[in-house]
């Protein structure tokens, strides 16, 4: 079933509201702060609700909304272990990560690897970080937001590419993270009420739960796949994930931007806890949708229009415009996001830390300005490389992080824990660990020498951690640290620093009751 549909007038105007909307307050953002510390971290003063739906809006991109469809579609609720597993490493960067990276007034994910390690480590990690949040993040979201767009309208690729991106650049120029946090906020609670809706609509065609649970296979409604699945096999998930799950919520510049700007740790904490239950609340208006249309449109052909095919088919006019200002919403979010990352790393890594460090803060704030723009124009070229690869959206976004993570996710988490990890092994690991992961990654995402020879990629990226960790701790073993570095606190003396936490803990209790009970049901019951 192809997707085709023509804008009616109060589409339009829906859309249109939403815009004005967005830039409003986006540029109400932009001209209440000035001074280049409010430009890329808002002044250390986000409080918990504004962080945990800024990172959900950063992290509900058009290619999330796009693909948890198609994948619900073609496989069921095994996808949903990306979203709800996700719990686990938003614990650990609330309890672990955090404490560390908001008493050390770090700004950047590099900044933090000079502190922990050495000047060379964070050289390394600024041109990494660059370069993933520039594939990742603005290349992807901004690939799968065209191709939306491209469906709906019968545009040009390229068109929707420079439309696209912008929207989203116009006020994160100008306004930078306060304005991304703000119209993060705004877009969020869009989403979740637009897909809600959606979720409600497609409900009531099929005729009550049971219709729902009987409508598709039983293994449908299953987190874990069998071992020989093609796609989700249960032991690549539960080994696999959490290594693109340590990177992608513990270490990656954009999702940790907004923790950098939170008021205190207590704020970074609540806002993390907060984004774990909106998880739950994601999966279903995001999944479940995808599985329902099995139901109701069983002949799509390409699993990538599943989404648009229940907006189109379900919805009135009116509300197709709201939708299709939700997907904009979520790609505003994670490109604005992406956007003011890069250039915050740009800024500070590369241009302050090579070119100019004694630079002032007026001209800091311009050149944070400049490379926004220009990282904005790099997105839109990444956006059409990845529009040839042929492949589909969830499979090329997550085998993309997944050889991303390994070396990142050793480096960081055996240094927050390990005192004795020495700066020597960090450098040797990040720099052997990144060629030989990009290379297998490679290899693997354009089936070479054949689609057989790899294992799934999750499985790879769990086989390349398990390596790299050894590599890092062997070097640490034969290699000595700088004496006048000053060591990394542990966990326990920089808990007593900080006021009593038992309302943290009891918080995450709670969650993992439930978390805990889905999995049962999922599993057990359905």
């Amino acid at each position: 079933m192809a997707v085709s549909y023509s804008l009616h007038f109060l589409d339009i105007i829906v859309i249109l509201l939403y815009l004005c909307c967005v830039l409003l307050i986006g540029f109400y953002a932009s001209f209440k702060k000035k001074e280049a510390k409010d430009l890329f971290l808002a002044g250390r003063n986000l409080r918990w609700p504004t962080i945990g739906f800024s990172i959900f809006g950063t992290n509900v991109s058009p290619s999330m909304m796009v693909s948890a469809s198609a994948i619900a579609y073609t496989t069921g609720m095994a996808a949903v272990n990306f979203d709800w597993y996700a719990w686990v490493f938003l614990f650990l960067l609330a309890m672990v990560f955090i404490p560390h990276y908001l008493n050390m007034k770090i700004t950047t994910m590099p900044e933090f690897l000079e502190k922990r390690f050495s000047k060379k480590c964070r050289n390394f990690l600024s041109i990494y970080v660059l370069f993933t949040t520039l594939i990742l993040w603005l290349g992807g979201a901004l690939y799968s937001g065209g191709v939306l767009l491209n469906q709906l309208t019968g545009w040009p690729i390229l068109y929707c590419f420079i439309i696209l991106m912008a929207i989203s650049a116009s006020f994160t120029i100008t306004g930078g993270l306060l304005a991304v946090a703000l119209t993060d906020n705004f877009n969020a609670i869009l989403m979740i009420i637009g897909s809600f809706v959606l979720f409600l609509i497609a409900f009531s065609k099929i005729g009550g739960i049971n219709n729902v649970i009987n409508s598709v296979p039983s293994t449908h409604w299953h987190l874990f796949r069998p071992a020989d699945d093609p796609s989700l096999p249960w032991h690549a998930i539960i080994l696999g994930y959490p290594i693109l799950g340590i990177w992608f919520w513990c270490t990656d510049q954009t999702i940790v931007q907004r923790v950098l700007g939170a008021k205190d740790i207590k704020n970074g904490q609540y806002g993390t806890i907060f984004m774990g239950f909106l998880k739950i609340i994601s999966a279903i208006i995001f999944f479940v949708p995808g599985i329902m249309a099995v139901k109701l449109f069983p002949n799509i052909q390409n699993p990538d229009t599943v989404y648009m095919t229940l907006v189109t088919n379900l919805l009135p006019v009116g509300m197709i415009g709201l939708i299709i200002a939700i997907l904009l919403a979520a790609l505003v979010s994670t490109i604005d996001g992406a956007l003011n990352s890069f250039s915050t790393v740009f800024t500070f890594d590369v241009y302050k830390a090579f070119i100019n460090p004694k630079v002032d803060e007026k001209r800091l704030r311009f050149f944070g300005q400049l490379f926004t723009f220009l990282s904005s124009i790099l997105g839109i070229l990444v956006a059409l490389f990845m529009s040839s690869l042929g492949k589909d959206m969830f499979n090329l976004l997550q085998s993309i992080i997944a050889f991303f993570a390994p070396p990142m996710s050793s480096v960081f988490l055996i240094g927050v824990l390990w005192k004795r990890a020495t700066s020597k092994a960090a450098y040797f690991t990040l720099i052997f660990g990144s060629i030989v992961s990009l290379t297998i990654g490679y290899c693997q995402i354009t089936n070479f020498p054949n689609s057989n020879f790899w294992p799934h990629y999750m499985l790879l990226s769990f086989y390349l951690f398990v390596f790299l960790s050894f590599v890092m701790i062997i070097v640490s073993l034969l290699t000595k640290e700088d004496t006048n570095k000053n060591p990394l606190p542990s966990l326990k003396e920089t808990y007593l620093k900080g006021e009593s936490y038992k309302t943290v803990w009891i918080l995450w209790g709670v969650l993992a009751s439930i978390m805990i009970a889905l999995y049962i049901i999922f599993n057990v019951v359905l």
